[in-house]
């Protein structure tokens, strides 16, 4: 076996190997049609004052749990922090929206990336974030387990996540929106579906539906 292939390669040519490298998220026993977030622990840093030194922040483990359950929340998930979509409009849009999206009862908007809480950190800094937290999915273990694991070794940034984004209520996935065309190597980088107007956009749709 192939470094990639332990490490977790999506490979759409094969599927027996896709299968098991990206494997579909877990499913509800009361209901086959929703799809329940993996469980995975993240390894963040936050601030704390009380360490001494020119850098006060300490690891803290965070599980999918502690993000996503008990409360309806956006996640969205991009290729890269710093990256130039990522970075001049859907992390920013994302963040102005955010009061709207409270309003079609969004409780908290979450980005993730196969990044290091190090540089999480430092470009949620960088942008300004007033309302939407940053998830580290360093080791890629979390995008992998929601089957979106892809290689993006023709821009020299290794193993990724696509975009896409997904509305969850207490852990279980009541919306997909993934942009089109999930492959490694990708050479276009869609962004559309994924974006925070289509998601605003579909949400005011189905709130409009369940109005009598």
């Amino acid at each position: 076996m192939s470094f990639l292939e332990a490490f977790g390669q999506r490979n759409l040519e094969d599927t027996q190997a896709d299968s098991k490298t990206n494997p579909e998220p877990e499913r509800s026993n009361a209901d086959d049609d929703e799809e329940k977030v993996p469980f995975v622990t993240f390894r963040t840093r936050v601030r704390d004052e009380t360490v001494e030194g020119p850098n006060p922040y300490r690891w803290e483990n965070k599980t999918t749990e502690d993000y996503f359950s008990g409360r309806r929340t956006i996640l969205f998930s991009l290729p890269g922090a710093f990256t130039p979509t990522c970075s001049t409009y859907q992390l920013p849009d994302f963040d102005k929206l955010y009061e709207e999206f409270e309003k079609h009862g969004i409780e908290s908007v979450y980005c993730l990336s196969v990044n290091d809480a190090f540089v999480m950190n430092a470009w949620g800094k960088a942008s300004g974030l007033k309302k939407v937290e940053l998830i580290p999915d360093g080791s890629g273990e979390f995008t992998r387990k929601m089957g979106m694991l892809v290689a993006k070794d023709n821009q020299g940034f290794g193993l990724r996540s696509w975009r896409y984004a997904a509305v969850i209520n207490d852990c279980f996935i009541e919306q997909w929106f993934v942009e089109e065309g999930l492959s490694d190597n990708c050479e276009t980088d869609p962004y559309a579906v994924s974006s925070p107007q289509n998601i605003l956009e579909t949400l005011k749709s189905l709130k409009t539906e369940s109005t009598p």
